[in-house]
């Protein structure tokens, strides 16, 4: 899933490439990602981008007084080609949900992959319509994000920090993979609960979670679109690499799994060297 370092990415390259070209055609693809109707996408033809921002995992390309909203969800992607068929796309089951033309040739592709259609395309006025962007919190790389500012979110928080991370009305666009490798970087049990860290805990955590962030952003600078999730999967150390050596202790990396999604951690660097329960694993061997 793409999260605040992909899409930063995609934003800026989108930006550099965007900026001051016109859209030829729009050619909606997949109908059930298109969230909004009014305006029409057609009311972008014609109209000059002319800037890019992100709002936590939300991509927005605006055109004059109209915003192209993204949330690519868990497989959505953004293909840039230079050179974009003049001809409709043909719809059916394939990824492609929507296309773009500019009047110079070039233009993009919005895909998704797999079969949960989770893709979400608006086309508004101003992003805070978008229910998804007016209630996300805070962006942790924002200049005014300090560490007084986290510790003030976690204060009320009654839920397992790992939980809190990924929830984008308290943090904005932190997913899966990110929260693992902060807490991994923090050196704290995701399980641990928000409220009762200590003000150094809370220090490590900001830390963490500034240096996890930033330097995703970087390594992923200048990389060319189709690059981009390679780069993020090879700079992860423990997302994603269950059963391999951590990187820091050499411990063997530990899985929980969930119902949708899972999470991985190292016994010595962030649990005492205790194993976290597998719920769904006790559930099996009962």
């Amino acid at each position: 899933m793409p999260e605040l370092p992909e899409v930063e990415s995609l934003t800026r390259f989108l930006a550099e490439h965007l900026v001051g070209q016109s859209v030829e055609r729009v050619f909606p693809v997949a109908v059930h990602a298109l969230k909004t109707y009014d305006p029409p996408l057609t009311a972008l033809q014609g109209q000059a981008f002319d800037g890019a921002a992100r709002h936590g995992k939300f991509l927005d390309l605006r055109s004059g007084g109209l915003h192209l909203v993204l949330h690519l969800a868990r497989a959505g992607w953004v293909r840039w080609s230079e050179a974009v068929p003049e001809a409709p796309p043909r719809p059916g089951k394939g990824p492609l949900a929507l296309r773009v033309r500019l009047e110079n040739g070039a233009g993009f592709d919005v895909t998704e992959a797999g079969t949960q259609k989770r893709l979400a395309i608006y086309l508004v006025t101003d992003p805070q319509l978008v229910p998804g962007i007016a209630r996300l919190g805070p962006d942790p790389l924002a200049a005014d994000f300090t560490e007084e500012r986290l510790a003030a979110l976690l204060a009320d928080e009654r839920r397992q920090v790992k939980g809190v991370l990924r929830d984008q009305s308290v943090l904005a666009g932190i997913g899966n993979a990110y929260s693992d490798e902060i807490l991994h970087a923090a050196r704290m049990s995701p399980y641990k609960l928000a409220a009762k860290l200590t003000s150094e805990e809370t220090a490590q955590l900001y830390a963490a979670l500034q240096a996890t962030l930033a330097e995703a952003v970087e390594r992923a600078r200048g990389l060319p679109l189709k690059d981009l999730k390679a780069e993020k999967k090879s700079g992860l150390r423990v997302h994603g690499r269950t059963g391999e050596p951590c990187p820091v202790c050499g411990d063997t990396i530990r899985e929980v799994s969930f119902h949708d999604s899972s999470l991985q951690y190292c016994p010595t660097c962030q649990t005492g060297g205790k194993p976290l329960a597998d719920r769904r694993l006790s559930r099996l061997l009962k």
